[in-house]
């Protein structure tokens, strides 16, 4: 090491390597990073530095797409390959830190590339996978479905990404037949500061995907997910049935539902129901108020009046033929919220 160089050392803070954070509950679907890989902000890269352990270590890469590195300061290395990484720390250290460095650049963690998928499916979490996985395999990863699940993913992706500010960086994206259902403030062109750059990751756009279709093979739903997307996969919808029936409990909704079929499935009326004063109670999707129909569920069941359709979280009571209140049943009912009952 020349006089240069030996200044230059003496000039480097003495700081201990960073570490990786660990991230537990992760599952990785990575089993070798390609050697084109393209190193993104949250990553994880080592450094080995031949001659000079005190600029060698992990580093994770800021949401700028920067590292910073003793006596060279902050690097770019957002949209790098390790090798050339390498290539442009060795030519930075080169002649004025040290003779003919040896570098190598080796991607430890590709946290830039986590997918996360929550609700029914049989293992939620977050799961790192090179690429741009298709929400089919992302769905398979987790271990699939579970038998509550509803018809309807939700998709939680970026709405903006700096990097997409590049024309010659930008990926395509997942295409569906209907444009995102909701997207966040306009974004401006370019980021400008910290502060506006934790806005814009914050921001997100909402997609629906018929996952039903999917499993039928209409493959034209199974889009490709951008890194840090959230897959959010509800439980079915249900509807509750209480009050005089001999198994009160909430069942899994499907469109086309009536009374009749929520009775037959609440194992029919007890003797002691009063099926003339049936009451649906049922929330208006805009104003959110409680609304009551009363009907005739006796005559529903013998075919002697129309079949009434219900909808998603419709509360079906029948009351008890000697007057009793029915908030009781009501509330009997509603605490079975969290019990979802496949089938029965």
């Amino acid at each position: 090491m020349d006089c240069q160089a030996q200044e230059g050392a003496r000039r480097a803070p003495s700081r201990p390597p960073a570490q990786p954070l660990d991230t537990p509950g992760v599952s990785s679907a990575v089993a070798d990073v390609r050697e084109d890989y393209l190193i993104n902000p949250g990553d994880v890269i080592e450094i080995q530095v031949d001659r000079a352990p005190e600029l060698s270590g992990m580093r994770r890469v800021a949401a700028s797409g920067t590292i910073r590195m003793e006596y060279l300061g902050s690097i770019k290395a957002q949209g790098t390959t390790a090798d050339e990484l390498a290539s442009f720390i060795a030519n930075g250290l080169s002649g004025r830190y040290l003779k003919n460095p040896r570098v190598t650049v080796t991607v430890k963690q590709i946290n830039s590339h986590m997918f996360f998928i929550q609700g029914a499916i049989n293992s939620p979490g977050a799961y790192q996978i090179e690429g741009r996985p298709s929400l089919l395999t992302l769905i398979t990863l987790a271990g699939g479905l579970t038998e509550n699940h509803g018809s309807t993913a939700i998709i939680f992706r970026e709405a903006y990404r700096p990097e997409m500010d590049d024309p010659d960086k930008r990926e395509p994206r997942g295409s569906l037949d209907s444009q995102p259902e909701s997207n966040a403030a306009d974004s401006p062109s370019r980021p400008g500061g910290r502060n506006q750059e934790a806005g814009e990751r914050e921001r997100y756009e909402l997609i629906k995907v018929n996952i039903n279709g999917l499993f039928r093979g209409e493959f034209d739903k199974n889009m490709n997910l951008d890194p840090r997307s959230i897959v959010h996969i509800p439980q079915a919808e249900v509807f509750f049935v209480g009050g005089e029936v001999k198994a009160p409990g909430s069942f899994m909704f499907k469109e086309g539902a009536t009374l009749r079929q929520a009775i037959t499935l609440a194992q029919g009326m007890k003797s002691t129901a009063a099926s003339d004063r049936a009451i649906i109670f049922r929330e208006d999707p805009v104003t959110r108020k409680r609304q009551e129909m009363r009907v005739d569920a006796g005559k529903i069941m013998n075919g002697k009046q129309e079949d009434v359709t219900l909808t998603a979280n419709d509360i079906v009571i029948i009351p008890n033929s000697r007057g009793k209140s029915v908030s009781a049943a009501i509330l009997s009912v509603l605490s079975l919220n969290n019990m979802l009952i496949p089938g029965r």
